[in-house]
C-alpha cells in the first residue's frame, strides 16, 4: 500500500534562516497539542531528514477528516537546508519551469510523449539548483524573455519546489485549508505543497 505524505515547503526563507523558523514552527505545533518533542524514525521516509514528531493529542485540528478511529498518523519530519523535494519516488526533476519575469513555462518533460526531461532544456536548471544548494546563490536563464532569474523564484510543476525548509506530515489525514493557511501564515512566506507515496 505505501505510505502517504503531505509536505509544506517555505520556498523563501534563506538558509541562515530556516533553522531559527523550524524551532519557531516546532514550539507552536507542540505548544497547540498537534505533535509531541518525542521523535520516531518509524514511516518517515524524508529523503533528507530521518526522522520527525510523534503526533500529539490534537493532531485532529490540523486535518479535514478525523472520523476514521483506525488512521493513527505518523511523525512529521521537519527539513532544515537547502534542497529540491520532489513529490515521490523516482522523481527528481521538475516537469516545467514558469519564469518569475515573463511568465513563460518552459516544458523540461514533455508528458505524455517522454517521461524523461530533456537534458538540454533541464542542465540550467540543474546547474542553477546545485549552486544553489551549495551557496545559497544560483539561477537560471529563461529561453524567452533572456532574463536570468534565481531558482528559488520560479515557480515549478505541483510535484517540484526548491526551498531550505519543509514540513512532512507522514501518514496524516488530508491537512484542512483552514490549518495550511495558518501554517503559511505563520511562516510568513510563499510556500509550495506536495502530496506523494513511498
Amino acid at each position: 500500500m505505501g505510505v502517504h505524505f503531505e509536505r509544506i515547503v517555505d520556498v523563501e526563507v534563506s538558509g541562515e534562516e530556516a533553522g531559527a523558523l523550524a524551532e519557531r514552527m516546532v514550539d507552536w505545533m507542540v505548544a497547540e497539542g498537534l505533535i509531541t518533542r518525542e521523535l520516531s524514525s518509524v514511516l518517515v521516509y524524508s529523503p533528507h531528514a530521518d526522522e520527525g514528531y510523534l503526533p500529539g493529542p490534537d493532531w485532529a485540528r490540523a486535518v479535514a477528516d478525523a472520523s476514521d478511529p483506525t488512521w493513527l498518523p505518523g511523525p512529521v519530519a521537519v527539513v532544515v537546508g537547502r534542497n529540491h523535494h520532489v513529490g515521490g519516488q523516482g522523481e527528481d526533476e521538475a516537469e516545467y519551469a514558469v519564469c518569475p519575469r515573463c511568465g513563460t513555462r518552459t516544458v523540461i518533460i514533455n508528458y505524455p510523449e517522454e517521461f524523461r526531461p530533456d537534458p538540454e532544456v533541464w542542465q540550467p536548471f540543474e546547474d542553477g539548483i546545485a549552486a544553489w544548494k551549495a551557496t545559497g546563490q544560483g539561477s537560471a536563464p529563461c529561453s524567452a524573455c533572456g532574463a536570468s532569474a534565481p531558482v528559488t523564484e520560479w515557480e515549478w510543476d505541483s510535484g517540484f519546489a526548491v526551498g531550505a525548509l519543509a514540513f512532512d506530515f507522514w501518514n496524516w489525514p488530508p491537512l484542512s485549508e483552514t490549518f495550511r493557511a495558518e501554517f503559511g501564515r505563520r511562516l510568513g512566506h510563499r510556500t509550495a505543497e506536495h502530496t506523494g507515496k513511498f
